[in-house]
């Protein structure tokens, strides 16, 4: 056998899944006496709480207890920044389906029934809704965030050429197949056990023991999978926990909260709305001289993550492109709408599509291709190496990568079919576009750069591995697993990935930022590696060599020999004589050498003064380029991908099937948030999409029957875990160049040269509303 490292592995839990045997939280055993609860919603955007009244509701025989801010026992908040988004509300709700009351009753049917007999009196208060109205009455969270170099003023307006326009990128719905769940179960001597749906088990044990006034200790939290996430778990978790173990408070019973799909949607944050205004200079041949913009993010009623997810999305308003003179301000606004969170991109999507919308409007400005205008302003070497915050763009591969997808694509030769097609069709036309991907790899908040894991082997050689990364269906548990079996030496088989769980990982980061193999993977090889140094003089003695003889299966990536009897051998020496790993850990047992290992693993180098705009933010960069050929109906506005490539740089990958599914997923998602899927609000700030009948996420019609994805070759990358980089946000970025390329096809039907940009998302109404401008500037044709 060999090492599976980088092997095209299953997913460890693709057979649960199929068969229905995979246990999410509300598939886990239900304790006996079990409470349900539920979640009254705020009928106001903005409204003072005047009176709370449950009584009618615990009047039903089956309703246990009904808890109101009041009955908090410790801190009423789970703000993760900031302490200002309390678990139920107090004197104020600050938007629509802002949580007011949690009831606890025997069935969900009961706890649904009795929600309707709570009564709370509103005096409703003015609302602020959108971005510009937060903007132009100063509702502000915390400062601006600039990043500059240069004199940008100077560069644009003295420029040759100069342009400036405007972007709003909107929100997106997780719509995560499993929402929102926690179980609480209260145990022996004042300790609670919590299992949650969370990307972060480590905050949601902080927030339940500080809601109940308890030490960290007393709580354990579990999550034992997910069905997707998309960081809509990694802080909005700990609030339905937190109201499931305050239940567990009030009736010393066991609680388990679910959300059913329509409260999740209303109650639960989104994608951050983006409005970003944007001014450039160039040169006749369309080289960026100077750029500025301003970035206003909707953070909605309370702060979450938003800090951090601005600051990335001004991270990456470059994308791969060198900005020499530039000038970034970005500004948190406070609008009475749910609070926005984290999602896949955390920010990135939102800032890389302004300058791929500005490369778009310089090529046209100048009459250039916009491939030529994007390769002309690359990031090129040292000294125009450097980001607008200063760090270096060290292993910049775009170059490389633009050359080999264009040839795969056939790039030249498509867009001339493109031309020729459209020059011959009325009402149905085509565009194609290439558009480049650089994403920063890691926490942006240094202290969150960290891992754990808990490595345990057996008497009999199985193995337990334990970190404290989460599975959301991503793969992580099988690359952990494959790491865990190539620094041991042991068949993966051998080898059981454990739930995660604070009692055996603990202070863990959360399960995002595309970093979960890139940090967990070190501590298990960390953990790994001790367990090996400590078992390699037992596997000596039972040979009968020293140690410095041996040859070892751990971190080997060729074929691991037998032993005699025909076990994979874990330890061997250059004339045959071999021991398997069962073999050593059973003597280890009589020998009293412990078999378990503790790992940690800290990213170096990560640092960033707010204050000056100036750091290093990133471990390292992940690369991707994607050439999208799509095809519009200009009579109904229905547009279909007819072709996709992608090349994405995935450095050494640890597991290709898992990145590819990563890379088509992430693709898919961004695409959804691009074209179809659209949030829209009543005019009370409430959610008119809120399941979906109303909500259209992408399906497979939408995937295109031609999709060439390829990992970039010979692209190890330094410094991180067996050469490997992330993979799970960065190819959404590349459906940007879908939505250009329907802007390319939406512009068709103008006059040559004609060159517009598709409101966002470019649903059939924003594509026909594209199409009537462009035809409105060709004028009426005799021939239609």
């Amino acid at each position: 056998m060999r090492s599976p490292l980088g092997q095209p592995l299953p997913h460890e839990s693709a057979w649960l899944h199929v068969s229905g045997e995979a246990r999410f939280v509300d598939d886990l055993p239900e304790p006996p006496d079990l409470l349900h609860a539920a979640v009254l919603l705020s009928p106001h955007a903005h409204a003072r709480i005047l009176a709370r009244d449950a009584s009618a509701a615990l009047d039903l025989p089956e309703v246990v207890a009904v808890a109101f801010a009041a009955d908090v026992p410790g801190v009423n908040d789970v703000g993760p920044i900031r302490a200002d988004e309390p678990i139920l509300a107090a004197e104020e709700v600050a938007c629509v389906g802002q949580v007011v009351a949690a009831i606890y009753a025997e069935t969900r049917e009961a706890a649904r029934a009795g929600l309707a007999r709570i009564r709370v009196a509103y005096a409703p208060l003015p609302a602020v809704l959108t971005i510009e109205e937060a903007v132009s009455r100063g509702s502000f969270l915390g400062d601006p965030h600039v990043i500059a170099r240069g004199d940008a003023d100077r560069a644009v307006s003295g420029a040759p050429v100069r342009l400036e326009g405007c972007l709003d990128t909107p929100a997106q719905e997780h719509f995560y197949l499993e929402t929102h769940a926690a179980l609480a179960v209260p145990g022996e001597g004042g300790t609670l056990d919590v299992a949650s749906s969370t990307q972060h088990p480590s905050d949601v044990q902080a927030f339940v023991a500080r809601m109940l006034g308890w030490g960290r200790n007393r709580v354990v939290v579990t999550s034992p999978r997910m069905g997707g996430a998309f960081g809509g778990k990694e802080t909005q978790a700990a609030q339905w926990a937190c109201i499931a173990a305050l239940g567990v408070h009030l009736t010393g019973r066991p609680v388990k909260l679910r959300l059913d799909r329509d409260t999740d949607m209303a109650a639960t944050g989104h994608r951050h709305p983006f409005h970003t205004r944007w001014a450039a200079g160039v040169d006749p041949e369309g080289r960026i001289l100077g750029f500025q913009a301003d970035v206003w993010a909707d953070a909605g009623f309370a702060t979450d993550l938003s800090p951090s997810i601005l600051a990335r999305a001004l991270f990456h308003l470059d994308n791969a492109y060198f900005l020499p003179e530039v000038r970034i301000r970005g500004r948190l606004v406070r609008t009475h709408r749910v609070s926005n969170t984290a999602f896949r991109g955390f920010g990135a999507p939102q800032g890389m599509i302004v300058i791929e919308h500005v490369m778009e409007r310089i090529a046209a400005a100048v009459g250039r291709d916009p491939l030529e205008v994007r390769r002309i302003n690359l990031y090129g070497p040292a000294p125009r190496h450097t980001a607008p915050y200063g760090q270096e763009v060290a292993g910049f591969r775009i170059p490389r990568m633009l050359d080999e997808v264009t040839a795969r694509a056939d790039l030249d030769a498509r867009r001339a079919r493109v031309a020729a097609f459209n020059e011959g069709s009325a009402w149905i036309k085509r565009g194609i576009a290439c558009t480049p991907v650089k994403f920063g790899v890691s926490f942006t908040t240094a202290h969150l750069n960290q891992a754990g894991a808990y490595v345990v082997a057996y008497g009999d050689g199985t193995v337990q591995l334990n970190h404290g990364g989460t599975e959301m269906g991503q793969g992580l548990y099988t690359k952990m697993l494959q790491v865990c079996a190539h620094d041991l030496g042991v068949p993966i088989g051998a080898i059981r990935a454990m739930p995660t769980a604070t009692d055996k990982v603990p202070n863990t980061s959360p399960t995002a930022a595309s970093a979960g193999a890139d940090l967990n993977g070190q501590a298990v090889r960390v953990a790994c590696r001790a367990l090996v140094e400590r078992l390699l003089p037992v596997a000596a003695d039972v040979i009968g060599v020293e140690p410095s003889v041996l040859e070892m299966a751990s971190g080997r990536r060729g074929e691991w020999p037998s032993t005699p009897e025909g076990e994979p051998a874990w330890a061997w020496t250059p004339d045959g004589r071999a021991v398997s790993f069962p073999r050593v850990c059973a003597e280890a047992v009589t020998r009293r050498v412990p078999l378990a290992a503790t790992g940690h693993y800290a990213t170096p180098g990560i640092w960033y003064d707010l204050a000056a705009g100036r750091g290093q933010p990133f471990h390292y960069f992940a690369h991707g380029v994607g050439v999208s050929e799509v095809e519009l109906n200009g009579l109904t506005g229905e547009s279909r991908v007819l072709r996709l490539d992608i090349l994405h740089d995935v450095g050494e990958t640890l597991s290709p099937d898992v990145d590819r599914g990563q890379i088509e997923g992430g693709w898919v998602q961004g695409l959804g948030w691009l074209t179809c899927e659209e949030v829209v609000l009543a005019p009370d700030g409430g959610r008119l999409t809120r399941g979906p009948g109303t909500y259209k996420i992408p399906a497979v019609g939408d995937v295109p029957l031609d999709l060439r994805i390829q990992l970039l070759e010979n692209a190890r990358e330094d410094g991180v875990i067996h050469g490997s980089k992330a993979v799970g946000e960065p190819p959404l970025c590349l459906a940007i160049g879908t939505w250009i390329a329907l802007c390319h096809a939406a512009s068709a039907f103008g006059p040559p040269g004609t060159s517009l940009t598709v409101a966002l998302p470019a649903t059939p109404e924003a594509l026909l509303e594209a199409v009537e401008r462009a035809r409105a500037l060709r004028g009426p044709s005799p021939a239609e």
